[in-house]
């Protein structure tokens, strides 16, 4: 297959999203799982409601929004510098143990992040996990104001990526995020991270893998 750039999701995909448990948990004991997963589903489901909508928020805003759900879902009290402090834990997530090694050896190819995230949050989580020296961009749909899966956004990243989409190789862990790329025209390859599942529309990624370290055995 012919590669020219690598387009990465970030959240889920470079970084464990549900690394932000232990700081949950230094401030509702116990709660850190159950929380952080309501979190993130609900930020998923925001953005995708607020496109459907045609109006557009930043992901900061709307992490933010869905925390606070979250805590009055699980009848947590949203004390405003408690949500300050686990917002700043988003800036911190951990990136999988393979990410930063996999991306140096991937520097022969363009290596940008792609994500729904927007540059004040994508900037510093990128350089708080270390990745910064082993990536070439950060391309955010906040210029076009829509979210993945929207096709707008994945149009905007094959024109910033300045590369035809049969030539990027979209690499996600999320299921929504495969189907969108790989019917906006991207090669896909989908890590399958945990208990992750592809969503049954039809659309099927072109490679699946354990780890961002076996995307590099593909490319090598």
């Amino acid at each position: 297959m012919t590669v020219r750039a690598l387009a990465l999701d970030a959240y889920g995909t470079l970084f464990d999203v549900h690394s932000v448990v232990e700081a949950i948990n230094a401030q509702f004991p116990d709660k850190g799982p159950a929380l952080s997963e309501i979190w993130r589903v609900k930020q998923l489901e925001y953005t995708w409601l607020v496109t459907l909508m045609e109006r557009y928020e930043s992901m900061w805003s709307l992490t933010r929004a869905s925390l606070v759900y979250a805590m009055k879902r699980l009848r947590l009290p949203p004390d405003e510098a408690v949500i300050d402090g686990l917002m700043q834990a988003y800036l911190n997530l951990q990136p999988y143990p393979e990410v930063i090694e996999a991306l140096r050896t991937l520097r022969g190819h363009h290596r940008a992040i792609f994500s729904n995230g927007n540059p004040e949050m994508l900037r510093p989580l990128v350089h708080n996990g270390g990745l910064a020296p082993v990536l070439d961009d950060i391309i955010s749909v906040e210029p076009v104001q829509v979210f993945k899966p929207s096709q707008r956004a994945y149009r905007y990243a094959e024109q910033q990526l300045g590369v035809p989409a049969e030539q990027v190789l979209f690499v996600s862990s999320n299921g929504f995020d495969v189907a969108g790329a790989k019917t906006f025209g991207f090669q896909v390859a989908w890590i399958q991270r945990g208990s992750g599942q592809l969503e049954e529309l039809g659309v099927t990624p072109d490679h699946t893998v354990g780890s961002l370290s076996e995307v590099v055995e593909l490319l090598a």
